[in-house]
This record gives structure tokens, sequence and C-alpha cells, in this order.
């Protein structure tokens, strides 16, 4: 039994985990802050698209449709923010994300299902290893999708792999490490739309169209 007044190792361990992943939520709220007031300043369309956040029920649904708990940082993105507006075409406002639009809770489901049934089919025909973890897998949570149905996700493995960003293009062969962290990537987009300098391994650097929405193009080449 331990005395008064003390506590065992492992509470103070759980207690310090605890600390470090509300102080890392904090940091991220800063950040969407940031980039939340900037879009309203600069892109006031791509503001007005963002959707109020998902409730904790729909959160739960989603992780137990999923398999497993959704990375911190993924959780926070979704409290604030249920995706976008539905946009019917790459004119209207929202892709301010390197040109994709945030999904909702609904659209995390449906594209992480696509990629788990992609890397399934690979399995079931032999060819997984061209396959899982290279163009998709299962523990890959997308968050932001393209009209030409690429996606941005947040990297669930378990190991170095955890949280990373990474982008998934189905004409290419590898998928694409853009960030180790959403808080690296959000720092880099509040920086590049603020300086209007190049963000990500493509260098990709931001406008502002018809006064209302972010467009990003590869630094060098015309508009």
């Amino acid at each position: 039994m331990l005395p008064a007044g003390s506590s065992g190792a492992g509470a103070g361990t759980d207690r310090e985990v605890g600390e470090s992943v509300q102080t890392g939520a904090n940091d991220l709220s800063a950040l969407w802050e940031r980039l939340e007031r900037l879009l309203a300043e600069r892109a006031p369309g791509d503001h007005a698209a963002l959707r109020p956040g998902a409730s904790p029920a729909e959160l739960n649904e989603l992780e137990q449709d999923l398999g497993f708990p959704l990375h911190p940082g993924l959780r926070t993105l979704l409290i604030r923010h249920n995706g976008v507006t539905a946009r019917r075409s790459s004119t209207e406002p929202g892709a301010f994300l390197l040109n994709y639009h945030l999904l909702d809770t609904a659209g995390v489901l449906e594209n992480q299902r696509l990629l788990a049934s992609m890397e399934q089919d690979a399995m079931d025909e032999g060819d997984g290893e061209l396959v899982s973890g290279r163009i998709a897998h299962r523990m890959w949570v997308p968050f932001a999708a393209s009209f030409t149905a690429d996606m941005l996700f947040v990297d669930h493995r378990t190991g170095e792999h955890y949280g990373e960003i990474g982008e998934t293009n189905f004409g290419d062969p590898e998928y694409l490490l853009l960030w180790a962290s959403q808080e690296t990537m959000l720092r880099d987009l509040c920086d590049g739309i603020e300086n209007g300098s190049p963000v990500g391994p493509l260098r990709q650097v931001p406008r502002v169209h018809e006064g209302r929405m972010l467009e990003w193009m590869v630094a060098g080449l015309e508009w």
C-alpha cells in the first residue's frame, strides 16, 4: 500500500501524458485560429465555406466505424470544422488547403474505406507489396480531397509514421510525405498565406482568386 499523499509511478505517467496531449491540442487550436483569421481577412469565400464542428456522437460513430481511435490532431480538426460546404465545381470556394477541401466525418470514412479496399484487393491478388503503404493503407485516414480523387491523409500507423500528413495521387506509384505533423502543416500554410512563400515539398504558392478564395500553384509557373 502506498503512503498517504503519494501516488504510483503509473499515475504520474498517465497525468503527464494527459497534460502533453492537452498542450498539443491547445497549440493546434491556436494554429487553426490563426489560419481562420487569415482566411477571413484574405479569402472570405473560403472562410465562409467552413462548416461547424462535428458532434461528439459523430466522432464516436466515426471511430467505431474505423475500428481505431482518431489521431488527436484529426479529432481537433473535426471538432472545429466538420468539412466545408459542398462544392459543385472547382470554381467554388473551400479548397484552401493546397487546392484540397476538408472532408466531413462521412467523407472521412468513405475515403478511408476506399483506401482500405484498395489495399485488401491488392493483397488478395498477391500484389500487396505494390500497394500497401505505397498508394493505399487501411490506417491512412483522409481528411481532405480534390475533385480528381486525390487525398490528403493523417497516417495512423503505429511507430515513426504516426501523425504524418501524406498525399496520395492515384496517378503516382508512391504517396508523397508532405509534413511530419498537422502542426507543421498549419504553420507552413499560415506562413505561405501571410508572406506568399512556397509551401510543402512541391513549393506551391497561394494567390487570392476574385478576392474570395485561395488557389495554389507551383512556384515559378505562370498564372
